[in-house]
């Protein structure tokens, strides 16, 4: 007995991928897309506003496990700071 251990192609199989093609312009985007009104940066500064962005040394980075790590010795460094500073009389 010998019998190819290749298998036939699926019947109705074609060679077309099933995608639509992609962009046709070279920068990479689609006609459709329309930033000509865009505005950069609009809301840049509301987001600095909102989060504070602190870039750790790496031999820092090292000593926290995670971001939550970070703000719980923060914190408590706080409460230590506050409790140093002599409050201000009226």
């Amino acid at each position: 007995m010998s019998a190819s251990s290749a298998l036939d192609a699926p019947r109705g199989a074609s060679d077309e991928p099933m995608s639509k093609p992609g962009p046709s312009d070279d920068d990479g985007m689609r006609p459709e897309y329309d930033f000509s009104k865009g505005v950069r940066g609009k809301h840049a500064a509301a987001y600095r506003r909102a989060r504070r962005l602190a870039v750790l040394d790496p031999d820092v980075a090292k000593v926290f496990a995670d971001d939550k790590a970070v703000n719980d010795a923060l914190r408590a460094l706080a409460t230590v700071a506050r409790a140093q500073v002599p409050r201000k009389r009226k």
